[in-house]
């Protein structure tokens, strides 16, 4: 008998690939990869994973994901009022 409970089916494998949750987590990564680069770079050594981490959690996150909602929801409540606002000062 072979376990295939280890082994996820590449239907389901698709589908974490392809859902909103993982696609966040991918973007939230690129942006502390960059965090990561930009710090090391400032100090002249590199940082570490853990600290970039800790760091733009601190000082990024809250504001990170706050634009990227009003960016990817076009349903937001800000969202329609700042777009209608924008067309009718032009």
């Amino acid at each position: 008998m072979t376990d295939t409970s280890l082994k996820p089916s590449e239907p389901s494998r698709d589908f974490v690939k392809q859902s909103s949750l993982y696609q966040e987590f991918l973007a939230e990564r690129e942006e502390i990869l960059r965090h990561k680069w930009i710090e090391s770079e400032r100090l002249g050594h590199d940082i570490g994973f853990e600290r970039a981490l800790l760091d733009w959690i601190r000082k990024h996150r809250e504001a990170w994901r706050a634009a990227r909602r009003s960016q990817t929801s076009p349903s937001a409540p800000g969202a329609a009022s700042s777009s209608t606002g924008v067309s009718a000062g032009q």
